[in-house]
């Protein structure tokens, strides 16, 4: 792929910045094919700055010319976005999305342009270790397609679909996903902490046994459950943390977690943009 592919960054912030970085540090593109908007001009003087890119307040200014266009807002910013650049989309362009629940069909029809890929990229992108999910209807060429996964492995690892539905899914998954674990880190430090440990050390010990877990789990040629077992003696210590956690119900909060998030995802796309989940069903699933 060429480094003289141009992209325009719509919207700046911590994913659009990944993208960024992701691809000068990878050397898929120059600086100065990498056009950016951010309303803030502090922000786009920073970026400026930092990467030696053009920057700009204004998103008109910075798709012209573009073989890639990038949506990287907030949902609640999306249809202000869309009716700004209707009609202004260079035709070779191909449109990614990395909106949470925004459908290629409301963001084909706002923007008057029909070759948009739909991505779902995590966190650890802005170091290059994310994953990304991204669907690509008919009407994407294979020179967009092309395009398209240079700038997915600014992020690190992609899985491509052939269902838009499955973004959905992804969104609870492995969008979501970062705040689960760091959430069961912090969960797991506190409790190190409890015990006796200092703070220092119980990070230390939680970062490198979820770490150390991981990539042993990969080494393996085996079911995650068979690991689990193997680490379970019969009446120790782990067979008595288990015991708790199945008890107390963590692989349903999990479930039900996940459930949300998916059920949150589709609230999106349809533009349920101030709903939030307040209420449980008799079954205690959020409503």
């Amino acid at each position: 792929m060429s480094t003289q592919t141009k992209f325009a960054i719509i919207g700046a912030g911590a994913m659009g910045e990944a993208i960024i970085g992701g691809l000068l540090r990878q050397n898929l593109t120059s600086s100065e094919n990498i056009h950016a908007s951010e309303p803030r001009l502090e922000r786009c003087e920073e970026l400026k700055t930092r990467y030696g890119i053009t920057t700009s307040s204004q998103n008109l200014e910075v798709i012209e010319n573009a073989d890639v266009v990038v949506l990287a807002v907030k949902p609640q910013r999306l249809e202000k976005i869309l009716a700004e650049l209707a009609g202004h989309i260079p035709a070779k362009a191909v449109v990614i999305s990395i909106i949470a629940g925004a459908s290629i069909e409301k963001i084909s029809k706002g923007l008057a342009h029909n070759t948009v890929v739909r991505t779902m990229p995590n966190t650890p992108g802005q170091i290059g270790k994310g994953i990304t999910v991204w669907f690509a209807p008919a009407s994407v060429s294979d020179h967009q397609l092309e395009k398209a996964r240079m700038m997915l492995q600014a992020l690190g690892e992609d899985v491509q679909v052939d269902e838009e539905y499955y973004l959905d899914m992804a969104t609870a998954v492995s969008g979501t996903g970062p705040m689960y674990v760091y959430l069961f880190m912090e969960a797991f430090m506190d409790a190190a902490v409890h015990l006796g440990f200092s703070r220092y050390v119980a990070e230390q010990l939680v970062i490198e046994t979820i770490r150390g877990s991981v990539d042993y789990y990969e080494s393996q040629s085996v079911h995650v459950a068979d690991l689990r077992n193997k680490v379970t003696s019969p009446g120790g210590t782990s067979a008595a943390a288990l015991y708790y956690l199945e008890k107390s119900g963590f692989r349903t909060a999990v479930s039900r977690a996940i459930w949300a998030a998916y059920e949150r995802s589709q609230q999106l796309g349809k533009g349920k943009l101030d709903q939030h989940p307040e209420k449980n069903n008799e079954n205690g699933i959020i409503e």
